[in-house]
């Protein structure tokens, strides 16, 4: 029993391999694939016992996704910002980022920024802004917005009974909208890599 259940765990890592690869779940023709299977049947006893051990789950039309997003990582701790303290490290819990990240999967969307006049806002040139276009954008939210003909990521701020676009670069300036301004979404946060 024990050689199965490694077995099966085996093959629970295969698909979480295959998934972090390629950004999705394999079908049940690449899963017979990946497990060395000539039939779908194999496989489906296979997705079968992952879902009945916890680690997959089956919505209403079948489609087979994790449990937990497998790209939960550990939260060891706080660490302080300002002065130095004594810190232990110790896991207070797991976080998905996409859980964490993302409300509404459905109405949410990334785009990476080109261009600083967002800087002091803490949006640079090469991050990707989080997007949820089922947001009602507010007075001081940060937007995608076409405005006259073109795309930007502004400040969306009301004047004088108007809506205005303020950039966070001292370099340039307010954007005041001649024709048309339509609002793509809120940002709702921003995914910058160090390295």
């Amino acid at each position: 029993m024990l050689a199965m259940d490694e077995r099966l765990l085996a093959r629970f890592e295969a698909i979480k391999r295959f998934y972090l690869r390629e950004g999705r779940m394999p079908s049940y023709s690449e899963m017979a694939e990946i497990f060395g299977f000539n039939s779908k049947n194999a496989v489906f006893k296979v997705v079968n016992k992952l879902v009945n051990s916890g680690l997959l789950k089956k919505d209403k039309k079948g489609r087979v996704s994790f449990r937990e997003s497998p790209l939960s990582i550990g939260v060891l701790g706080y660490v302080e910002a300002g002065f130095p303290s004594p810190a232990e490290e110790e896991l207070l819990d797991k976080i998905s980022l996409e859980r964490f990240l993302i409300k509404n999967p459905n109405s949410t969307f990334m785009l990476k920024i080109s261009g600083d006049s967002m800087i002091e806002a803490g949006i640079l040139p090469g991050d990707f802004v989080l997007v949820d276009r089922s947001l009602k954008p507010k007075n001081g939210d940060i937007v995608i917005a076409r405005v006259d003909g073109d795309w930007t990521v502004k400040y969306l701020r009301k004047k004088d009974n108007r809506l205005i676009l303020v950039p966070a670069n001292k370099n340039y300036k307010t954007i005041v909208p001649e024709e048309e301004l339509y609002i793509a979404g809120v940002v709702i946060g921003v995914v910058r890599k160090y390295r």
